[in-house]
């Protein structure tokens, strides 16, 4: 080998460590940007806001909360992938926007693959609600209806927040779970679903529960047939009076919740990725932090490893992936 040659070689390999060695240490060098895929207000931002203070603690750097809503969050989520993969701008997500969005509309040009899941940081109950006129109090008398319904030509409906969404994807699920057709309602948020439900309008919904949930059941809005937890399961203090739907005679292995994650491109240095997964666990250890998202029904789970939480990811990618094909999900 040249004399020449070989030194431009070690001096190459020299400057590559270097520059991998001042990524590791410049990071971050200027505020990170939590982009949340929905406007202000909703519960989302509310949990980024909880999250915002003790993550800028952590990383010494001012942190903030920017809403970008529209098109199932893929507008955020496409600005992320557009912006340069240094870890200075976050998403913060779920199955919602990034597995089954990417499935159900053809607008949405990325794919679950093209994230990397930095942290997961929070996950909330999801419920089995029924208007309060339906005559089924039961989860097996629910299901005795709607097959009876579907027999006689008129299907029981099921609303969600738009085609494609993680509460259309579970409602059709649980449709084929018990061999009923059910008629699919969709809305363009909770508040229009909550209030047909609370109107006798549309039958049942599984949704996302939080804390406010017993005072709605209180004021006869609607009313709770089952959580969809596996049973056994720690559950909060507000759902425990309520049974898992995995606990009737007709439904076995129909577990689950909704939970938001940070993420970042899947081209992300691998050690701003370690940086940013040790800070948000960091955030996550502040006890003013959790004890809000706590008093909201969420549930702060273990923090996990970098390799852990890319494991997870994949899971969750390939379970939503098999319902939607099962499903015959088409993008729209």
């Amino acid at each position: 080998m040249p004399r020449t040659f070989a030194r431009r070689t070690v001096l190459a390999m020299a400057l590559a460590l270097i520059a991998g060695t001042a990524s590791a240490q410049g990071f971050p060098s200027k505020p990170v940007t939590l982009l949340v895929p929905y406007p202000a207000g909703g519960l989302s931002d509310v949990i980024a806001r909880m999250v915002e203070k003790p993550l800028a603690k952590s990383i010494s750097q001012v942190v903030i909360v920017d809403n970008l809503g529209g098109a199932s969050g893929s507008i955020a989520g496409q600005k992320v992938l557009n912006a340069p993969a240094d870890g200075h701008l976050v998403y913060q997500g779920s199955p919602n926007e990034l597995i089954l969005a990417p499935l159900a509309m053809q607008a949405v040009k990325y794919k679950a693959d093209d994230w990397r899941m930095v942290q997961i940081i929070g996950s909330f109950p999801m419920a089995l609600l029924a208007r309060k006129g339906l005559q089924a109090d039961t989860v097996d008398e629910l299901v005795a209806l709607a097959r009876k319904a579907d027999v006689a030509g008129k299907p029981l409906t099921y609303a969600s927040v738009g085609v494609g969404s993680f509460y259309h994807v579970v409602g059709e699920h649980f449709a084929q779970t018990i061999g009923a057709r059910m008629t699919h309602v969709p809305y363009k948020g909770f508040a229009p679903a909550q209030q047909d439900l609370a109107g006798n309008l549309v039958d049942v919904a599984f949704f996302v529960v939080d804390s406010r949930l017993p005072g709605f059941v209180d004021k006869g809005m609607f009313k709770v047939l089952a959580t969809l937890a596996h049973p056994g399961k720690p559950e909060a203090e507000f759902l425990k009076k309520y049974p898992s739907i995995n606990e009737s005679k007709a439904v076995r292995d129909f577990a689950f919740d909704t939970w938001t994650g940070y993420f970042v491109r899947k081209d992300t240095p691998e050690d701003v990725v370690v940086a940013l997964n040790k800070h948000l666990a960091a955030a996550m250890s502040d006890a003013e932090a959790r004890k809000k998202l706590e008093d909201l029904g969420g549930r702060v789970p273990a923090m996990l490893s970098v390799a852990d939480a890319q494991k997870e990811y994949e899971r969750q990618t390939a379970r939503f992936r098999a319902i939607a094909k099962g499903i015959k999900l088409e993008a729209q």
